[in-house]
């Protein structure tokens, strides 16, 4: 046995007698015999604790049942109302009721066991919520433990899952507004035997029309699929990324007008007007010489001079 017991959850602990009771106000008389060794036991326990000597023996937390690990709770959180926090003596404490109780902790995160996030993962987030859980707890209230830390440890898993699981982060309105969808969905699903409209959706939940589809639009940013991947239903498919692209062609011409647009800029003012009334206004070069007092022949060689020109210093350009 060390000189001190080390506060730490993980530190071994000395192995005690199953048969130690762990409410001594409950337990049966043991005998002068029976209190002797108890009493030894119970010394040797906490030795190094000052303060703790008189506390039921505690044995490995994973052979207490649920009813003796709420019972052994409440002496211990009796106890921790005494302690200075900050003590080996309150560490100890502490961390024992958090090993009592991480059987809460599992159920809890067995709520969870669909989502694709690893179980271990939902056991710590849910450990942080028992551990808050049990810095908040207050006996003298007359509420059961279990009682008051579900909430809280139910409540950071599905923080974690709020902050962390969605694939394009959105807010937290809309993250709610999804799930309020999704249950007034499948509410009027059953009543209607059918899928409800945005309309229905949206008098369901005293909400406008407009909210109801940013909410449907935000439940898209909550999984997300790779464009490299394989269709499950079909390996032999393409990737989607291959089926949803294309190329277009329209890239190449906005191309062309933005190195058009400086030689334009630099014609004659009868040049610029000539090219607008053929290409813009879509007039016939007989039209296009009424409308400037010259012959169509002079209109169609100034219109071939200048898209000569243009033509020429385009591909010079490129």
């Amino acid at each position: 046995m060390e000189d001190t017991m080390s506060p730490r959850l993980d530190a071994p602990r000395t192995p005690t007698a199953p048969s130690a009771p762990l409410d001594p106000t409950s337990a049966p008389d043991p005998g002068p015999a029976g209190a002797a060794a108890t009493a030894a036991l119970g010394q040797q326990h906490f030795e190094g604790l000052e303060g703790l000597a008189d506390l039921p023996a505690i044995p490995p937390c994973d052979e207490v049942d649920s009813l003796d690990a709420r019972a052994l709770s409440k002496t211990l959180f009796a106890r921790l109302t005494t302690l200075e926090e900050g003590t080996h003596e309150y560490a100890y404490v502490r961390n024992t009721l958090i090993e009592l109780n991480l059987a809460l902790v599992k159920f809890a995160a067995s709520r969870f066991r669909t989502r694709s996030e690893p179980m271990e993962d939902i056991v710590q987030v849910g450990t942080i919520g028992l551990i808050k859980a049990i810095d908040r707890f207050e006996l003298s209230r007359g509420v059961e433990f279990p009682t008051f830390a579900m909430p809280t440890i139910i409540g950071e898993i599905k923080r974690f899952f709020r902050d962390t699981s969605w694939s394009v982060r959105v807010p937290r309105r809309l993250q709610e507004l999804r799930l309020d969808l999704a249950k007034a969905g499948d509410e009027l699903s059953q009543r209607l035997d059918r899928a409800p409209t945005v309309d229905e959706l949206a008098e369901r939940l005293d909400i406008s029309r407009d909210e109801v589809v940013e909410g449907m639009a935000a439940s898209n940013a909550y999984t997300a699929s790779s464009l490299d991947a394989q269709p499950e239903e079909d390996d032999t498919e393409s990737a989607l990324a291959d089926r949803i692209g294309y190329e277009d062609h329209g890239l190449e011409g906005i191309e062309y007008i933005e190195s058009l647009k400086p030689m334009i800029a630099g014609l004659p003012s009868r040049d610029r007007t000539i090219l607008s009334l053929r290409f813009v206004a879509n007039m016939t070069q007989s039209e296009i010489g009424e409308e400037l007092g010259i012959s169509q022949m002079h209109v169609s060689r100034l219109l071939t001079k200048t898209l000569v020109k243009m033509r020429k210093a385009l591909t010079l350009e490129e």
